[in-house]
């Protein structure tokens, strides 16, 4: 006598029609993302396809011509440019020191708010203060600081504690003006890498922690082994934005030093020549190496960090 076949172990049209759900839940799911995308495409795409298209003109704001296309000219022409040069080595400086530096300080940082210690909601807002003043403001509050007439700054260091003989003019003087805005970028983000920081700490199960005590590890080995390697996602976003943003660097150069051509970074070298000399195909050539350089910041982070994970 026969018995019936098992439903589960039957070879029939079962995966077909699960394969034909997921078909479905997938083209319901472009559906869904289509007006994002399309909005995405209108505000993002849109504007850097006309920014490459532009960087291969001679275009100019009010030439009263068309523009004619050159070809790669502007790219010859960057590749010879020393003032394109020297905001590209100033820029890629600026990002190197800054991102390091909020980085460690950062982790510290959120080290310390994620223990448990009398007063930690109020440190944890209160740190963000530095970043939720507006960059032009908290530049030219600190641009007072450092006068080297009436300046807080030189008369700390002068007056009261007598550190040094004589006044600094931070701004103006060029051995120490990079080290100011440094120090100004490294003050106002800190915060926000600490933050992100400390989101990526706050996901970390106190469980593992625990077990490791009971295992007898130290604090520098719970670091080494739970710590840091469950904090590398987080540790490459914040990277990321603040490798984004220091590499786009614009406000606090500009209220600091204006267009001066020894502290100018891509951007502001960009924006001088976008709006203050009104050649648009060349402004245009500017922000595509621009963006171009931070891709393949972008694609570094990305490898060491899979390289790691391998």
């Amino acid at each position: 006598m026969s018995t019936p076949a098992n439903p589960s172990t039957t070879i029939g049209p079962a995966p077909a029609r699960g394969a034909s759900f997921e078909r479905r839940l997938t083209t319901r799911a472009w559906l869904f993302l289509l007006p994002t995308l399309l909005v995405v495409a209108f505000v993002a795409l849109y504007p850097l396809a006309q920014t490459f298209y532009l960087s291969f003109t001679n275009a100019r704001l009010g030439a009263g011509e068309p523009a004619a296309f050159i070809g790669a000219q502007n790219y010859a022409d960057l590749a010879q440019d020393s003032y394109f040069h020297d905001a590209v080595l100033l820029t890629v400086l600026f990002t190197v020191v800054t991102v390091l530096s909020e980085l460690g300080l950062g982790l510290g940082i959120a080290l310390i708010v994620n223990s448990r210690f009398k007063g930690r909601s109020a440190v944890r807002a209160a740190m963000l203060i530095p970043w939720a003043i507006p960059t032009v403001i908290s530049a030219q509050m600190w641009k007072w600081m450092y006068n080297d007439v009436y300046g807080v700054f030189n008369d700390l260091l002068v007056n009261r504690l007598g550190i040094l003989d004589r006044n600094i003019a931070f701004v103006a003087d060029p051995d120490v003006s990079f080290w100011a805005v440094a120090l100004i970028d490294i003050w106002k983000t800190t915060p926000f890498m600490a933050l992100l920081l400390l989101a990526g700490l706050q996901l970390i199960p106190s469980d593992l922690y625990e077990a490791a005590r009971v295992d007898g590890a130290t604090a520098l080995q719970q670091f080494t082994r739970i710590t840091l390697p469950l904090l590398k996602p987080s540790l490459l976003v914040a990277l990321i934005f603040r490798t984004l943003d220091a590499l786009r660097v614009f406000d606090v150069f500009f209220v600091m030093f204006g267009n001066r051509p020894d502290m100018q970074t891509m951007a502001t070298y960009a924006q001088q020549t976008l709006v203050s000399i009104s050649d648009i195909g060349y402004g245009s050539a500017i922000s595509v190496a621009l963006f171009l350089i931070i891709a393949v910041f972008i694609l570094i982070y990305l490898a060491v960090f899979r390289t790691e994970e391998a």
